[in-house]
C-alpha cells in the first residue's frame, strides 16, 4: 500500500503500525523521530511516555490509544550499521475512535492496518477527546497532567449508576480527592436534588463539606450543627435484629421470638396511627414498630414464669405466681421499660392445696435474653434501642414514622449525609453499616417508581475504608448489603463508591462491579494487581505507573471518562478539606523566622496537662471541653 510522502513530513508523526493483536498495537518509531521532545505547531510533546496518547488515522476515522509500554530492540549486525536511534517501539492499547471534528466515542469499529501512521496526540486533539458531549452531565475534577490547560471531566451518569472505586496508599491524597469529587457532584447550583450518603469510619469529613452536608454522629454536638444518629431497630429485618441484639437464636426460643414479634407488629402504631395493613400481610420482616423492652420482658416471663394450680383448676387454667414480699406489685411483675425482671415463686413439690409448677418453657435455653438485656443496658447502643422520636412505647406507638427518618437521612435540604461512625463500638460497626445500607436500599428499591425512589432520584453510597468491612472472607451484613448493591443497584438507582487504601483486601466480587476506577499512588504489588484485574480497559501496562504518581495525581479509567486520564485532582479550598493531614514532627518556620504554630518535636512543652486528654477519652469525643 502506497503512503503519501507528505505523511512522513507531518511533524506529529511517530512511526508506523507493525503488529496488531486485538486491542494492543505495536508501533515502530521512525528513525527521524527524536528521543526527547517533539515540536508540533510550536508546542513541545514528550515522545514515548507511558500514559501518553497516540492517534492512528484509519480511513475516515481516527483511532486513539494509550501508551502502555515502551522499548528498544537490539539492532542486528555491527554497531555501525545500526539505525541512528535504534529499533524503538511503543505498545499502544486502543480505547476509542472519532471522526475528524466529531465527538470521541469509546470502543472501536475497526482495527488499524499494518503500515498505518501513528501520531502524537496534540493539545487540540485532546480537547476533542476530553470535551464533554453534554456539559450538564459532566463535572470537572481536575486537570489533565500532560496538558494542564485541559480540564478532566467525569460523566455523572456512568460514575454513579455503574459504581466506582477510589484507591490509593496512605498519603497519596485520597481523602482530598474524595472530598473534591463529592463537592463537585453535589454542587447545588447544578444538581439541585443530589443525594449522597457517606460512611465515615474515622470522622474525617465532618467539616469537609460545610453547609453542603449534614453530619450524623452518636453523641452529636448539636451546637456545631451535628445531628444525633438514630437507627430504629424495628426497621431491621427479623434476622438482622436478632443477630444484632441477641446473637444466634434457634429452636424453641426462635419460635417464641417470631411469635411475639408478629403479634407486636400487627398491633403497632407508627407515627401514632394504626398501620392499616391486613394481618395476613404483616410478617416478622415488615418494618413496623414494636417495643424491644416489652419484648424482653414478655420473653423473660415466658421462659421463667412459674404457675399455681388449685384443687378446682386443671393445668390449662394455671396462673402465674409472683413473689411480692410486701413490695409494690410492679416490683414483682417487673417493668420492661426499666429493665426490672419479674420475680416468680420457686417450684414446689410439697403436699398442699396449691402447688407451684414450672412453665412450659422454663427449661428452654435463654442466653439470648441475657445478651439482649446487656445490650439494652449499654449506653453505647442507645442509638439503636432508644432512637429518639422513633422510640417505641409499650403499645407499639412511635412519635414519627420511617418517612421522617428517610427525610432526615437523604432529604433534599442538603445533598450529602455524613454518617460519622467514629463513636460506634467496633463490634457492631459491620452490622450497623449493613443495616443502614439495607434500609436505604429497600426504601428506594420498593419505591423505585415513586418521585423519591431510586429511578427518579438516584442515590450514591460512599463507603470510606471499605476494606475494613468488605473483605472477601467477610460474612457481615455490610458486605452482604454492598454485594447486593454492586450487583443490582444500577437497575434501581443506587450507586456505590468504594474508597480504600488496601484494594487487595476488598472482595473481588464487589470491586469488579466498579465501572470507574480512580487510582492514586499505589505502592503495594498485590493492591496494583487487584486494581488492574478489575479495570474495565485492557491497560495493565498503564497501571505500572501507579507507584510513581505524585500526591494528588490519579489515573482515572473506566466508563465515566471518554479516555483514560492521568489527572491532577483539584485540591479542596481551605476549610473544606478532610481532617486527614499527617501530624507534623518538625513545624516549619514562617517568613519572620518563628514557628508557624506550636506542637511537634521542635519546641519545649509548656504547662504539660493530660487531664483534657483523659476527659476526651472518657467521653469518646475529641472535642470535649472545647467551646
Amino acid at each position: 500500500m502506497m503512503r503519501s510522502p507528505s505523511s512522513n513530513l507531518d511533524p506529529s508523526r511517530l512511526g508506523t503500525v507493525e503488529d496488531v493483536n486485538g486491542s494492543s498495537v505495536s508501533v515502530k518509531l521512525a528513525e527521524s523521530t527524536p528521543g526527547g521532545l517533539l515540536f508540533v505547531n510550536g508546542e513541545a510533546y514528550r515522545v514515548g511516555q507511558v500514559g501518553g496518547f497516540v492517534r492512528i488515522p484509519s480511513g475516515y476515522v481516527d483511532l486513539y490509544g494509550v501508551i502502555s509500554q515502551v522499548g528498544a530492540g537490539a539492532a542486528p549486525g555491527p554497531p555501525e550499521l545500526a539505525p541512528q536511534f535504534g529499533n524503538r517501539w511503543l505498545r499502544i492499547e486502543l480505547v476509542g475512535q472519532g471522526r475528524r471534528g466529531t465527538k470521541f466515542e469509546r470502543g472501536i469499529a475497526q482495527y488499524p492496518s499494518i503500515g498505518d501512521s501513528a501520531h502524537v496526540v496534540t493539545e487540540s486533539d485532546l480537547k476533542t477527546v476530553y470535551a464533554p458531549g453534554d456539559e450538564d452531565g459532566y463535572v470537572a475534577v481536575g486537570r489533565v497532567a500532560s496538558a494542564e490547560s485541559i480540564r478532566a471531566y467525569i460523566d455523572m451518569n456512568r460514575l454513579i449508576s455503574r459504581h466506582s472505586a477510589v484507591v490509593g496508599s496512605t498519603g497519596s491524597g485520597k481523602s482530598n480527592a474524595v472530598a473534591n469529587l463529592l463537592g463537585a457532584i453535589s454542587d447545588q447550583t447544578r444538581f439541585k436534588s443530589a443525594r449522597v450518603v457517606l460512611f465515615d469510619l474515622h470522622g474525617e469529613y465532618a467539616k469537609a463539606f460545610g453547609d453542603q452536608a449534614r453530619v450524623f454522629r452518636v453523641g452529636a454536638d448539636t451546637a456545631a450543627g451535628e445531628r444525633e444518629l438514630h437507627v430504629p431497630f424495628w426497621a431491621l429485618t427479623a434476622e438482622e435484629f436478632t443477630s444484632l441484639a441477641m446473637g444466634p437464636v434457634s429452636g424453641t426460643p426462635l419460635a417464641l421470638l417470631q411469635e411475639r414479634l408478629l403479634t407486636s407488629k400487627r398491633a403497632s402504631k407508627p407515627g401514632g396511627i394504626p398501620h392499616a395493613l391486613p394481618d395476613l400481610s404483616v410478617t416478622v420482616d415488615t418494618p413496623l414498630p414494636f417495643s424491644v423492652y416489652q419484648l424482653w420482658h414478655d420473653l423473660y416471663s415466658l421462659h421463667c414464669a412459674t404457675h399455681s394450680v388449685s384443687k378446682n383448676q386443671n393445668q390449662t387454667e394455671a396462673t402465674r405466681v409472683y413473689i411480692e414480699d410486701g413490695a409494690p406489685p410492679q416490683k414483682a411483675t417487673g417493668d420492661g421499660d426499666q429493665l426490672v425482671r419479674p420475680r416468680f415463686r420457686p417450684i414446689t413439690t410439697e403436699a398442699g392445696a396449691d402447688k407451684v409448677y414450672g412453665g412450659l418453657y422454663i427449661d428452654a435455653p435463654r442466653p439470648h435474653l441475657d445478651v439482649l438485656e446487656s445490650k439494652l443496658r449499654d449506653p453505647r447502643m442507645q442509638f439503636l434501642f432508644n432512637p429518639g422520636e422513633w422510640a417505641v412505647a409499650k403499645d407499639g406507638t412511635t412519635t414519627s414514622d420511617l418517612d421522617a427518618l428517610l427525610s432526615a437521612w437523604i432529604g433534599a435540604d442538603t445533598p450529602i449525609s455524613v454518617f460519622d461512625l467514629s463513636g460506634i463500638p467496633t463490634s457492631v460497626v459491620d452490622d450497623l453499616v449493613g443495616a443502614v445500607l439495607r434500609i436505604l436500599y429497600d426504601a428506594v428499591f420498593w419505591g423505585r417508581t415513586k418521585p423519591e425512589g431510586g429511578r427518579e432520584r438516584p442515590l450514591l453510597v460512599v463507603m470510606e475504608e471499605a476494606h475494613v468491612y468488605l473483605s472477601a472472607q467477610s460474612k457481615s451484613r455490610a458486605a452482604t448489603a454492598a454485594r447486593r448493591i454492586a450487583k443490582e443497584g444500577r437497575k434501581y438507582g443506587v450507586g456505590l463508591m468504594l474508597v480504600s487504601q488496601r484494594p487487595s483486601e476488598i472482595d473481588t466480587t464487589i470491586l469488579s462491579q466498579c465501572g470507574t476506577v480512580i487510582a492514586l499512588r499505589l505502592t503495594n504489588d498485590s493492591d496494583r494487581a487487584q486494581v488492574t484485574s478489575c479495570a474495565s480497559d485492557n491497560l495493565k501496562g498503564l497501571f505500572s505507573m501507579l507507584p510513581v504518581l505524585r500526591t494528588g495525581e490519579a489515573l482515572i479509567v473506566g466508563e465515566a471518562v471518554n479516555m483514560p486520564i492521568r489527572a491532577i485532582i483539584d485540591r479542596p479550598p481551605e476549610g473544606r478539606r478532610p481532617d486527614s493531614d499527617d501530624p507534623v514532627v518538625v513545624v516549619p518556620k514562617g517568613a519572620d523566622g518563628n514557628r508557624i504554630r506550636s506542637g511537634g518535636w521542635t519546641e519545649p512543652v509548656q504547662n504539660e496537662n493530660y487531664k483534657p486528654l483523659v476527659e476526651a477519652w472518657r467521653k469518646q469525643d475529641p472535642n470535649a471541653g472545647e467551646k
